[in-house]
């Protein structure tokens, strides 16, 4: 993406340069044209045809480039809100397909929930197919917080309530988690909620 951009702020570049160079062959032109009325009409008929006409290709040339520019700024811009809107629809996807299997497991828990009732058993089921869904989601660099017994960060920790701390070196700490924060690729994307010793 920051390739993207560098490619964007040339294009920006060599477009307000090509507008400057037409502006400046603008005024050329102009001067050699002779707009201003306090000089002789003879200038146009002293051999200037061909500095006009030389002029003239150059504007040409310049404008030209300048809206092949423009076209190819236009598409990048439409591609980039193409890829965007791509990302943005199945950013998600490698992560679903990789829960997919946890979920083949689960339909096969509860089939086995309603033949079976050795309890045991099920515990063990089902222990196998949460410890998947977490290897999973560490594998996709989800990993879970630890607040108890660290001090209390508002960055990090939500407090829920305080309660009188049971040691005194337990002041202003996490005394408990309700509920567990996480980060992914570390970088937090959800705050714990913690009981904090007063």
């Amino acid at each position: 993406m920051s390739d993207n951009i560098k490619d964007n702020k040339k294009t920006m570049n060599e477009n307000a340069d090509n507008l400057s160079q037409n502006e400046e062959m603008d005024e050329a032109l102009a001067n050699v044209l002779n707009a201003d009325d306090s000089r002789s009409g003879d200038v146009l008929s002293e051999g200037n045809d061909e500095e006009i006409e030389k002029l003239e290709g150059a504007l040409q040339e310049q404008k030209d480039k300048y809206l092949r520019l423009m076209a190819e700024f236009d598409n990048y811009k439409r591609r980039t809100a193409k890829e965007k809107e791509d990302l943005r629809l199945t950013g998600g996807k490698d992560v679903v397909q990789s829960l997919l299997v946890v979920l083949d497991d689960m339909d096969r828990a509860d089939k086995q929930l309603e033949n079976t009732t050795d309890v045991a058993v099920l515990k063990e089921g089902v222990s196998l197919v949460f410890n998947k869904l977490r290897g999973i989601m560490l594998q996709k660099g989800l990993k879970k917080m630890d607040a108890v017994n660290e001090e209390f960060n508002a960055d990090l920790h939500e407090a829920i309530t305080e309660i009188p701390a049971p040691k005194e070196n337990m002041v202003g700490k996490v005394i408990d988690m309700v509920e567990p924060g996480y980060y992914l690729n570390e970088k937090l994307i959800r705050h714990a909620k913690v009981v904090v010793g007063k």
